[in-house]
């Protein structure tokens, strides 16, 4: 774990309120794995307060990104930093996913929302594999980074809630259709998301016996495991998602 001044390389609109940041920080993208995060002072004055974690989308060679949504003064005032400028960053952090190699299984990774920015990073690790790869999002409008995954060779499946585009409903109920109508053995489910999403997550998987590793999604005070702000209850007691997470198997969590 490093804290550094980091140097933005770029931040841009993506599309509505979604944008990427890339930050220059060598000794952390050298150290970084799938499911990890950051935790970025947003600004340079005390307001806000609190750093704001997020995952690490990709690595390219001494940049490191990450994606994220204008949904508070925090990330508004992220927005609104320029190349150039430096921000006061933490990482890499957290427990990460543990991508399953051996028989060579089929990767079936699920997004949620804004839950398809580590797993993009997942996908990269994965590319030698076989992997289908699923997003969900409310609207088509708010599907995130299928262009990315194709151009690492996955197979891609679109839900959204209002049947903009793809199949309507939840992603959770589009994973139970996707495997009660193929044979899937020797799958892996990696999975991001909200949590009621990741809860279904885990007991269709489990209903299917197949393992699943889920990445929580809890607001993170410290991100270092300092202040127990973020933990969750598990089958071997209280754990912190900063710390001993954001990834656990699913069958852990009590859901």
């Amino acid at each position: 774990m490093l804290q550094i001044k980091t140097k933005i390389t770029y931040n841009k609109k993506i599309k509505g309120s979604y944008f990427r940041i890339a930050l220059k920080a060598p000794g952390i993208a050298v150290k970084a794995l799938p499911g990890q995060f950051i935790n970025i002072k947003v600004s340079d004055s005390c307001e806000p307060l609190l750093r704001r974690p997020f995952g690490v989308h990709r690595v390219k060679k001494d940049d490191i990104e990450a994606l994220y949504e204008v949904v508070g003064p925090a990330t508004q005032i992220l927005s609104q930093r320029k190349p150039g400028e430096y921000l006061d960053v933490i990482g890499p952090l957290g427990n990460g996913f543990t991508p399953v190699i051996k028989n060579k299984p089929l990767n079936i990774l699920i997004a949620g929302g804004m839950g398809v920015a580590p797993l993009v990073f997942l996908a990269e690790k994965l590319k030698k594999s076989k992997n289908v790869v699923l997003i969900g999002a409310k609207t088509k409008e708010q599907i995130m980074c299928e262009k990315e995954f194709k151009d690492l060779g996955c197979e891609v499946k679109v839900a959204t809630d209002d049947g903009s585009t793809g199949f309507k409903g939840y992603v959770s109920g589009f994973l139970e259709e996707v495997l009660s109508g193929a044979h899937y053995p020797k799958s892996v489910v990696y999975a991001c998301g909200p949590r009621p999403m990741l809860k279904e997550i885990s007991r269709i998987s489990k209903k299917y016996n197949i393992s699943a590793q889920v990445s929580l999604e809890e607001h993170m005070a410290c991100g270092v495991g300092a202040c127990l702000g973020c933990v969750t209850n598990t089958r071997s007691g209280f754990k912190r998602v900063c710390k001993e997470g954001p990834v656990f198997n699913g069958d852990e969590i009590i859901w």
